[in-house]
């Protein structure tokens, strides 16, 4: 009998923990703007009560997962979120856009060096947006009037080339979000004045093959220099993976929580 209780209760807590990591939570949907569309996956809080006001976190994937499957955005970080521990503590309102495979979300030239073998990118400090960012942008707007959303604790993250759309989604509309966690980006450090009264989180591995670590840490001098409160993560023997890193930070969610505007 009590072998039976016992091998009950161990089911009972894997079932709770496949839910707890089930993507299906985070609903399908697509923004549809004139001819152009955005996948996008949402997830809702627990005991969702649309009279309360939730914080907003908006997360930009890499370009490894960009397309239309409206599946591979949610491949790094979006388990964070379906903890139950997590979702009992900060309950709010997340939401994964996923960018056309044609398109990127910073308004980034990339360039060739054939003499060395070595790429860089020219983060533009103007420009239009890209298509998906602007498509990023609309829908953001749009879930923020028809959704409960606590304005003042509107949150945005990304890894690699959603860190670089990370730091131009804030610059482009630096009076909407209260904090920002870039992880393994970069951008166009001339903006970084744009973008003071934003706190900041930024994470890079030291060794990024891929991204330098060097275009986080030009971000980081320049916010700081702007007067903007910045935290800086460099992860000593981190290649580009360093999304891990951030994502495993005890204080990541306390510490975005806590800011408001």
């Amino acid at each position: 009998m009590k072998m039976k209780i016992a091998f009950a209760i161990i089911l009972l807590s894997l079932s709770f923990a496949v839910k707890a990591q089930d993507k299906s939570l985070y609903k399908k949907e697509v923004y549809i703007s004139g001819n152009d569309t955005l996948p996008y996956r949402i997830l809702l809080p627990l005991n969702y009560d649309a009279s309360r006001k939730y914080p907003l976190i908006l997360v930009l994937h890499g370009a490894g997962e960009r397309g239309n499957d409206n599946e591979a955005q949610l491949v790094h970080g979006s388990y964070l979120f379906l903890k139950d521990s997590v979702r009992q503590q900060f309950p709010a309102i997340v939401v994964f856009p996923q960018c056309a495979a044609n398109s990127f979300w910073s308004n980034a030239e990339f360039k060739f060096d054939s003499a060395t073998g070595k790429r860089s990118l020219n983060f533009r400090a103007d420009g239009e947006p890209t298509a998906s960012m602007k498509l990023a942008q609309e829908l953001l707007h749009k879930i923020i009037d028809e959704y409960p959303v606590n304005k003042k604790q509107i949150y945005v993250g990304g890894l690699s080339m959603g860190g670089m759309g990370t730091f131009e989604i804030v610059r482009r509309n630096p009076k909407l979000f209260a904090a920002a966690f870039p992880i393994c980006g970069g951008g166009a450090a001339a903006t970084a004045s744009a973008m003071k009264k934003v706190k900041w989180w930024v994470f890079h591995g030291d060794v990024d093959a891929v991204v330098p670590a060097s275009l986080s840490q030009e971000m980081v001098d320049a916010l700081k220099a702007a007067g903007a409160d910045v935290k800086y993560s460099l992860y000593p023997g981190v290649n580009h993976n360093s999304w891990d890193n951030a994502f495993a930070e005890p204080e990541l969610l306390s510490w975005l929580f806590s800011i408001k505007r």
